[in-house]
């Protein structure tokens, strides 16, 4: 199945998307699945970012070949970091590039929805708790984010308003190890891969996080980004694509 969260006017409703059409449910997808039997041309709709301000955990360096053109040591553990839900964009909404920004940087990557509460959930379990997988961006501006890491932080370089778009539905019913992920700029591909290249895989991410944190319903893991992340201005268009979800597409804009 493919959610979706949309507006129809001044109203947001969770809709199943079928082809061109959106099958309205009665209420959240992490409270039951039930349709109304209303349904809304996708012509008609705006679709948005399919969670609504999400707690996001971020994992760096999870690609073998982003680690190897870092020329990074793998990491023995996840390496994480948190973006705050102010990040969390839909499709078609604005990257802000903003004022500070020296050198800001896209990067494509598979998301993990949570679907139902969980705590020390084990890997062979953990993908029981998700409810499925959109496309996301790590909007990252370096300049920031390498200061921050020399001194052991990584906040404010990933943290801008804006800097994760999410979208455009979450797709159920994949196998997060198995599918293609690429992004684009200006209609450029820039990057590639197969989610096999991941490191640490999705049940692994969810299972470590789960022994520290209960995870909610709603919860984003962003898995990490693979080789070819490079720099975005405005006036630059970056898709993102995974296979069985769609593509994910955001201007990017100057902040005013």
């Amino acid at each position: 199945m493919r959610i979706a969260r949309y507006a129809r006017g001044a109203d947001v409703h969770y809709g199943l998307l079928e082809g061109d059409t959106v099958r309205r449910l009665a209420g959240s997808p992490f409270d039951g699945l039930d349709a109304t039997g209303d349904a809304d041309a996708l012509a008609d709709v705006k679709l948005l970012c399919p969670v609504e301000r999400p707690r996001i955990f971020g994992a760096g360096l999870n690609y073998v070949s982003h680690i190897e053109e870092s020329g990074a040591k793998p990491p023995e553990i996840p390496m994480l970091f948190m973006k705050p839900d102010s990040t969390a964009v839909g499709p078609d909404e604005a990257i802000v590039y903003p004022r500070e920004g020296k050198h800001v940087d896209f990067e494509g990557e598979l998301a993990v929805v949570i679907g139902r509460e969980a705590r020390r959930v084990s890997e062979g379990e953990a993908l029981d708790v998700v409810l499925g997988y959109t496309c996301a961006n790590d909007v990252s501006e370096r300049t920031i984010q390498f200061k921050e890491m020399a001194i052991g932080c990584m906040v404010v370089g990933k943290a801008f308003d804006s800097f994760c778009p999410l979208g455009p539905v979450i797709a159920t019913g994949l196998d997060p190890d198995d599918l293609l992920l690429e992004a684009f700029v200006n209609g450029e591909r820039r990057q590639s891969i197969n989610t096999s290249d991941l490191l640490f895989s999705c049940a692994a991410l969810v299972s470590y996080l789960s022994q520290a944190v209960t995870l909610r319903p709603g919860d984003v893991i962003i898995t990490g980004t693979p080789a070819g992340v490079g720099p975005i201005v405005p006036g630059d268009t970056v898709d993102v694509t995974i296979e069985g979800i769609g593509t994910l597409t955001n201007p990017v804009e100057a902040e005013r």
